[in-house]
C-alpha cells in the first residue's frame, strides 16, 4: 500500500496534478536564477509592469485635499493624484499584479496594506517602495532628521555621512521603505540654483567622497537583508550647472567638463555598487538627459559597466514631448527613453500601455522589457522582500529618533557648523549675563532644511532652545520673534534695536526657509531658485539695525545656499555658517557660541561677495582671474575649505618620501601638525595638487586628499596621505587619460586659500 501511495504521489508531482513551489521562491536558489526564473513566468504586460511606479494613496489623497476644486490639466509637479484612477482602481492595479513600485508611502502601515494587495497578485511579486530620505528619513513624523548634505560636506568626515547612510536604512525599513533617491552627487556651481543644500558642494574629490560613504552606508556591503536600503545617485547630469541657475534649465558644458568635473562621482558611485540611478530634468548639450542613449548606455552600462537599473525624475518622461519638444507625443517619449536605457518610470499612468505597443509593434525588443524588469526584481530579491514583504508596524517606535541616532544627529552638526568669522567675542565670555537673540529662523523648524516635513516640536531643538539650556546659570536670555526671511515689519525692526542696546550681546538667526510644507515662505530647495544670493527681505536692514546698537552682533546663517553677506560681514562680531543642522542644530550651535563644543566645519562650497561672481570655485582656471573687476575684489568672500577655531592650528614639516618619481609610482606625503591654542580641538588638514605646465589647461589647484585631526592642546601628529598615479591624471588634448612628465606643486594647508597652504615640488619623469 506504502509503496502504491508513493507511485500515485510521485505521478501525480510529474503530471503537474501537485504544484512544486516555484524557483524563484526559493530563498536557498541564487538571486541570479530566481529572476531568470521568475522572468519566464511573466507576461509582457507584468514585466513592464514592473517598470512603473506610482505615487502612495495617502499621500495622493492629501494632495487631493490641498488642490481640491482644482482640475489639473495634467499629472504635474503641483498635483500628484490621478485624473480619472481612483484610490480603489489603483488598489485593484496592484492586487493584479500592475505596479511595480510605490514612492511617497511614510507610515509601515499604509506599506503594509499594499503589500497585502500585491500578495493577492498571481505571482505574488512585492512592492518596492521608495521615499526621499535625502538627510535622515525626514518626510516621516518623528524620524531622526540629520543635517543636510552640504552640511554634512562641512564635516570633511566621509566615516559620518556612512554612519547616517546606516542610520537612515534602518529607520526607513522601519517604516516600510526600501529605497531612497539620494545622494545628490551633482557638481554645484551656481549659487541661485535652490538645490545647493542637497548636494556635497563645489568639488569634485569632496562630492565623490562624501558620495560613496552615504552609498556604503545606505546599501551596506552588498544591499542584501532587512536592515538596508538601495540608494540612487542623482541626477545625471549637470543640473547644479545650468545657463541660468533655475532648476532643469538648459545646461551646455564642455566634453572636458563633463568628463573631469562631473562625472567622476558618478565613476565612483557605480563602482561602490550603488544600485539605481536617476537622470536629470535638464537637458545635456541639446540632448535631454531622460531620452540620453550616451548617458544611461553608452557610459553606464557599456563603459562602467553598470549593472542596477535607472529611473526617471518625477514626470520627466513626460517632458520629454511636452517641454523639450524632441518627441511628438507621449509614446514617442516613452520611445526614446527606453531605447535610450531608462527602466523605469516616475510616476503614473501613460507608461505602460505605449510601452506594451511599441513592443508590440517591434520598436522596442523584449530583451530591453527583460532587463529593466530583471533589474527591477533583483532588487526586491537582494532585499529580501519576497520573504518578508512586511514590517513589524511597532518596529518604528524602537528605532525611529533612538538614543543612538540622536547622539549622530548632535555629534554630525557639531562637526558640521563653520565659524566665518570671530572678533574674540565668541566663546561668549562669563562677563556676558544678557544675551538678545532674534531673527527669522531662531525659533523654528527651518534648521531642518528641504525634504523635511513637520517635526514634533520635542525632537527639535531650535537655536533659541539650544541657547537657553546650554547659558550659564543667571544668564539672562530674551528672544524677539521678528517675522519670515521674507517679511519683517520695520516696527519689529526698531524694536529689535531697542532691545539689543540693553543686552550685553545679540544673537541673530537669519537666512532662508527651505521646508517643504511652507509653500508660501520657502525661499529654498527644488524648484525655489533665486536671480541673486542676498539676504532676502528686510533681514540686512534688521542686522544693520542692530549693529547700530553698539553691542556685538553674532549672524547665525541658517540656509541651503551660500548668501552674499559680504556687508554683514564687515561689522558683526562673529559670523557662523550653520546650514540646516537637523534636529539638534540649535543645540549644537548653542555648544559652540559657549565654547563647550570647539567649532570645526569647514566650507564644502565657496561663498561669493556677490551674486555677480557667480559662478565662484576654487579650482578655476589660471585666466579665470586675469583681468579683475573694477570695482570690487575678484576673490570669494569665504574660499572653499575655509573655517575658523578657537584653537590655533600649525602645519608645517611637509615632505615627500621622493623629491621625483616615475609616472607609474605612488608618492607619501607628510606634514605635522600641531594644536598650538588653548583649547582642543579638530582641523581638517587638505592637500591640493597643481600640475604647473600642461598640454591642456589645468585648474590653479585640486583637492587630492583631506584627514580630519583630532589634538589635544599643545598636541602634535603626524599625518600621512598617499598620492596615486591617478592623483595627477588629466584628460590630454585628444580626451584620453595621460600623466604628463613635469613639475607638480603639492599644497598642504587648511583651507583652498594661498595664504592658508604650505608648498613643496614633485617632479614626475
Amino acid at each position: 500500500m506504502k509503496y502504491f501511495l508513493l507511485i500515485c504521489i510521485l505521478f501525480q508531482i510529474a503530471s503537474g496534478t501537485i504544484a512544486q513551489s516555484p524557483l524563484y521562491l526559493d530563498p536557498k536558489q541564487p538571486v541570479e536564477k530566481r529572476v531568470t526564473d521568475l522572468l519566464k513566468r511573466m507576461t509582457l504586460q507584468e514585466k513592464v509592469a514592473q517598470m512603473c511606479q506610482y505615487v502612495g494613496i495617502e499621500h495622493q489623497v492629501e494632495s487631493y485635499r490641498i488642490n481640491k476644486g482644482k482640475d489639473p490639466a495634467a499629472n504635474d509637479d503641483a498635483s500628484s493624484f490621478y485624473r480619472g484612477i481612483s484610490f480603489d482602481s489603483l488598489r485593484h492595479m496592484v492586487s493584479n499584479g500592475m505596479v511595480g513600485s510605490f514612492l511617497h508611502i511614510v507610515t509601515a502601515k499604509e506599506s503594509n496594506e499594499m503589500q497585502r494587495l500585491a500578495m493577492q497578485s498571481r505571482l505574488k511579486i512585492p512592492i518596492l517602495i521608495g521615499i526621499d530620505a535625502i538627510h535622515g528619513n525626514a518626510l516621516v513624523n518623528g524620524c531622526t532628521v540629520y543635517p543636510t548634505p552640504l552640511s554634512l560636506a562641512s564635516t570633511f568626515n566621509p566615516s559620518i555621512v556612512e554612519k547616517v547612510g546606516v542610520a537612515t536604512a534602518k529607520e526607513m525599513r522601519a517604516t516600510g521603505s526600501h529605497w531612497t533617491f539620494t545622494p545628490n552627487i551633482d557638481i554645484a556651481r551656481d549659487a541661485r540654483w535652490g538645490r545647493v543644500g542637497e548636494t556635497f558642494g563645489e568639488d569634485t574629490y569632496l562630492v565623490t567622497a562624501m558620495g560613496v560613504a552615504m552609498v556604503k552606508g545606505l546599501q551596506g556591503k552588498n544591499m542584501t537583508g532587512s536592515d538596508v536600503v538601495a540608494s540612487c545617485i542623482k541626477h545625471l547630469i549637470g543640473g547644479g550647472n545650468s545657463v541660468n541657475g533655475l532648476n532643469g534649465s538648459p545646461t551646455d558644458i564642455s566634453e572636458r567638463t563633463l568628463w573631469e568635473i562631473h562625472l567622476p562621482p558618478y565613476k565612483a558611485g557605480v563602482d561602490a555598487g550603488a544600485f539605481t540611478i536617476m537622470t536629470a530634468h535638464n537637458e545635456l548639450n541639446g540632448v535631454p538627459c531622460h531620452a540620453n542613449k550616451y548617458l544611461m548606455t553608452d557610459v553606464l552600462r557599456t563603459k562602467w559597466g553598470f549593472k542596477g537599473f535607472i529611473v526617471s525624475d518625477w514626470m520627466d518622461i513626460e517632458r520629454i514631448a511636452t517641454t523639450h519638444k524632441t518627441a511628438s507625443d507621449q509614446k514617442e517619449a516613452v520611445y526614446q527613453t527606453v531605447m535610450a536605457g531608462m527602466d523605469m518610470h516616475m510616476h503614473g499612468p501613460g507608461f505602460m500601455e505605449p510601452l506594451m505597443e511599441l513592443v508590440k509593434e517591434g520598436r522596442v525588443p523584449m530583451s530591453y522589457i527583460d532587463r529593466s524588469a530583471g533589474k527591477i526584481l533583483e532588487a526586491k530579491f537582494k532585499l529580501g522582500l519576497f520573504e518578508k514583504p512586511f514590517v513589524d508596524e511597532g518596529l518604528a517606535r524602537l528605532v525611529m529618533f533612538n538614543a543612538e541616532n540622536k547622539n549622530l544627529a548632535l555629534q554630525s552638526a557639531r562637526e558640521a557648523i563653520v565659524l566665518l568669522k570671530n572678533d574674540n567675542v565668541l566663546p561668549l565670555a562669563s562677563s556676558v549675563k544678557k544675551i538678545f537673540i532674534t531673527g527669522p529662523n531662531a525659533d523654528n523648524q527651518t534648521i531642518l532644511g528641504d525634504w523635511s516635513l513637520l517635526q514634533p516640536d520635542s525632537n527639535v531643538i531650535t537655536v533659541v532652545e539650544g541657547i537657553k539650556q546650554i547659558a550659564p546659570a543667571g544668564t539672562e536670555v530674551e528672544y524677539l520673534p521678528s517675522g519670515t526671511v521674507k517679511k519683517i515689519e520695520k516696527d519689529v525692526i526698531a524694536q529689535a534695536g531697542q532691545k539689543a542696546k540693553d543686552a550685553d550681546v545679540t544673537i541673530v538667526v537669519v537666512g532662508e526657509n527651505s521646508l517643504r510644507y511652507q509653500n508660501d515662505e520657502k525661499t529654498s530647495g527644488e524648484n525655489i531658485d533665486r536671480d541673486n544670493i542676498n539676504l532676502l527681505g528686510q533681514q540686512s536692514a534688521l542686522v544693520k539695525e542692530l549693529i547700530a546698537s553698539g553691542k556685538p552682533v553674532i549672524i547665525i546663517l541658517v540656509n541651503s545656499r551660500p548668501l552674499s553677506v559680504t556687508e554683514e560681514s564687515k561689522t558683526a562680531a562673529a559670523v557662523i555658517e550653520a546650514w540646516e543642522p537637523g534636529d539638534f542644530g540649535g543645540q549644537a550651535i548653542a555648544e559652540i557660541i559657549f565654547g563647550k563644543v570647539n567649532p570645526s566645519g569647514k566650507l564644502p562650497i565657496s561663498i561669493p561677495r556677490s551674486t555677480g561672481q557667480i559662478p565662484t570655485y576654487y579650482n578655476a582656471k589660471p585666466s579665470n582671474y586675469f583681468h579683475k573687476y573694477i570695482l570690487t575684489q575678484s576673490s570669494a568672500l569665504y574660499d572653499f575649505g575655509f573655517g575658523l577655531s578657537y584653537t590655533t592650528f600649525k602645519i608645517d614639516n611637509i615632505k615627500l618620501s621622493k623629491p621625483t618619481i616615475a609616472k607609474t609610482e605612488p608618492v607619501k606625503v607628510t606634514c605635522t601638525v600641531t594644536n598650538t591654542g588653548n583649547m582642543d580641538g579638530d582641523e581638517v588638514v587638505q592637500l591640493y595638487v597643481r600640475d604647473e605646465v600642461s598640454s591642456v589647461t589645468r585648474p590653479v589647484k585640486e583637492l587630492k586628499r583631506f584627514q580630519r585631526v583630532s589634538l589635544k592642546q599643545g598636541e602634535t601628529k603626524t599625518v600621512e596621505f598617499t598620492l596615486t598615479p591617478k592623483s595627477f591624471e588629466f584628460l590630454d588634448i585628444n580626451m584620453k587619460p595621460v600623466i604628463e612628465a613635469g613639475d607638480f606643486t603639492i599644497m598642504v594647508g587648511n583651507s583652498s586659500n594661498d595664504k592658508d597652504l604650505q608648498k613643496v615640488k614633485l617632479i614626475i619623469k
